[in-house]
């Protein structure tokens, strides 16, 4: 007995260790095979071992179903571990046996469903799910009667996005309103067109806000003279609001009053889609509003012009903001962002996009105040270099991910960065770095930077024309946790130098608008077996051969785009057709698909978009 204890054990060691979702699945499959334990015990052993290292719904999923094919207790296992679905194509037929499957099932999402959303609703509410989570977003318009048939079976639900609505009525809202009353979270944003009654706004915005008594985030990105009432009454009559998202604050900037008695929200985000030029007289009535916000800790100002006078009010008044955004916005300066990061020193997410006016020395002095960093946006900041990365990596021990796209990375040679790079500590915790569209940046750079970075699993050179082969072999190498490569645009790579080895835990690869080809594509399908996304739109030199070496040799590809791709034929359908992992197909020109191979495919639960032959 001792001795099975102590393998068991060691076996449990040697899964948590493996960094191989394939070696864990095999040693489950000796486990299951020699011992018998109870699916209580097979469900903690199964989540601890997919949460060691997963950090995304898509990859965990992607490890249920590996599980789920060692044996019908762990099927039954994972089915019940899925908490979340997508649905795609009309399968109504099908949602019997979905749903007895997938019992535990608490977020639904429909928002590429294209079919009747109403059918689909009404089947949905006759199975005894608890479902919290429900996406109906980018449909022609809301399905009221499935809402209706939904809501008196399933009175679990607290968050409903219905973003990107063609055409939106209030009759709606109050629907929505009258048949969830307990929602925490709603997002209406960006609707084609709201259309509503004039004459009884005012009421209905107070109705709506009346009944949604108990939410928390509401999403109202849309300029409309209903939302603007919609929000004044929310702030009003919702106590329990913390997040509101909406556009245009100028058109109800003169309730300050009314913000006031919603002193706990802790998320205001605002965009200036308009591109109204200033505040102008508004802008004491908005820094009024907005300090009395004494919990706000996230504050998003999109394209807006505003001041350091904002800037030092808010450092003045002491918010415990952790999350500032103020990507594309204009007519503050360097003393109106120290002074307020020099108060707000727990700041942890940061966007200072466009801030074109910060230097290297600038963001040298900044990153001494940001010791809790987890994430930087710089880009479109021109004048910064290198220099700029170095001192963020120096001083700021907690970034994971860093955006200093369209900057000027690369202009300084190496040798004036070597004396950086050897004050620079290698660096285990950053996992993102975008680095597109920087035109000075070259292979050396990139080197010398893979040198810091051992952990990175993320790295975007999209449009960085001087980068070739030679550095990307370098990548490929330093880089061993890559997870996410982008070289779109890169018009020097062809990718065959840094292919001769294998790259196991690369999982999307974009090489739209490269030189690869057919080699290319061989070489990836044997060095990047665990590939799920391949990007290779507009490739003009792959054909027919290079995409069923990928499709073969890929056996998780779950998406591929071959968009604009002239030199593969229209019967490529014959090879994709063959795969059963592929779950999205962007399709090159004169490329179609029989009814009875749609079906099929829909069945699959594959989606596809293709190309008309005018287009």
């Amino acid at each position: 007995m001792k001795r099975k204890r102590n393998s068991l054990e060691s076996s449990f060691m040697a899964m948590a260790s493996s960094s191989s979702i394939k070696t864990r699945s095999n040693t489950i499959t000796m486990l299951s095979e020699g011992i018998y334990l109870p699916d209580e015990c097979w469900e903690s052993v199964l989540k601890f071992l997919i949460d060691y290292d997963t950090d995304d719904n898509h990859r965990r999923y992607f490890h249920l179903k590996s599980l789920s094919l060692v044996s019908k207790q762990l099927l039954s296992v994972t089915n019940r571990l899925r908490s979340s679905l997508t649905i795609y194509y009309p399968t109504c037929q099908l949602f019997s046996n979905l749903f007895r499957r997938f019992s535990n099932i608490v977020s639904l999402n429909l928002s590429s469903y294209y079919g009747d959303l109403n059918d689909v609703l009404i089947q949905i509410s006759h199975f005894p799910l608890n479902i919290s989570s429900l996406n109906l977003s980018n449909q022609l318009k809301i399905p009221a009667k499935g809402l209706r048939a939904f809501s008196q079976n399933i009175a679990s639900l607290t968050s409903l996005i219905c973003s990107n609505i063609a055409t939106l009525y209030d009759t709606d809202l109050l629907l929505i309103a009258d048949r969830f009353p307990f929602l925490q979270e709603l997002d209406l944003s960006n609707p084609t067109q709201f259309k509503f009654d004039r004459k009884y706004v005012s009421i209905s915005a107070q109705v709506f806000s009346l009944a949604l008594s108990e939410i928390r985030k509401v999403n109202l990105s849309h300029d409309n003279i209903f939302f603007h009432s919609l929000v004044f009454y929310l702030f009003k009559n919702c106590k329990f609001l913390k997040e509101i998202i909406m556009i245009d604050y100028c058109k109800i900037i003169k309730m300050a009053s009314v913000v006031r008695k919603r002193p706990t929200l802790r998320s205001l985000s605002n965009s200036n889609f308009n591109n109204t030029p200033h505040f102008g007289h508004f802008a004491s009535y908005f820094i009024a509003s907005l300090v009395c916000l004494k919990s706000l800790t996230s504050l998003d100002l999109f394209a807006w012009k505003i001041s350091d006078e904002l800037l030092t009010s808010i450092a003045r008044e002491g918010l415990p903001l952790t999350k500032l955004f103020l990507r594309n916005c204009v007519g503050y300066s360097y003393n109106g962002i120290f002074c307020l990061l020099s108060k707000c020193q727990g700041m942890q997410y940061l966007d200072l996009q466009k801030a074109d006016f910060l230097n290297d020395q600038h963001v040298t002095e900044l990153s001494l105040l940001l010791g809790n960093l987890v994430s930087i946006n710089l880009s479109k900041c021109s004048m910064l270099t290198e220099s700029t990365l170095f001192s963020l990596i120096s001083n700021c021990p907690s970034l994971i991910e860093i955006k200093m796209e369209w900057t000027s990375i690369g202009k300084e040679s190496v040798e004036k960065n070597s004396s950086s790079l050897m004050d620079c500590r290698v660096n285990y915790r950053l996992k993102s770095l975008y680095l597109g569209h920087c035109l000075e940046l070259r292979d050396e750079t990139i080197i010398m930077l893979s040198s810091i970075f051992p952990s990175l699993q993320l790295l975007d050179l999209t449009s960085c024309e001087f980068i070739s082969d030679e550095g990307i072999d370098q990548i490929l190498k330093r880089f061993c946790n890559i997870r996410h490569l982008s070289l779109a645009n890169c018009s020097r790579v062809k990718l065959l130098v840094g292919m001769n080895f294998e790259v196991p835990k690369l999982e999307v690869l974009n090489l739209s608008l490269t030189r690869v080809d057919d080699e290319t594509l061989y070489a990836i399908s044997k060095g990047c077996r665990g590939l799920l996304q391949l990007y290779l739109e507009n490739c003009d030199c792959i054909t027919k051969k290079g995409v069923k070496h990928v499709v073969e040799n890929c056996t998780q590809l779950r998406e591929i785009n071959l968009r604009d791709c002239h030199k593969v034929p229209a019967n490529v359908s014959s090879i994709l057709f063959s795969s059963l992992s592929l779950r999205k197909i962007v399709a090159p020109p004169r490329f179609h698909f029989s009814e009875r191979k749609m079906k099929l495919f829909s069945r699959h639960g594959c989606l596809i978009s293709y190309q008309s032959s005018n287009s």
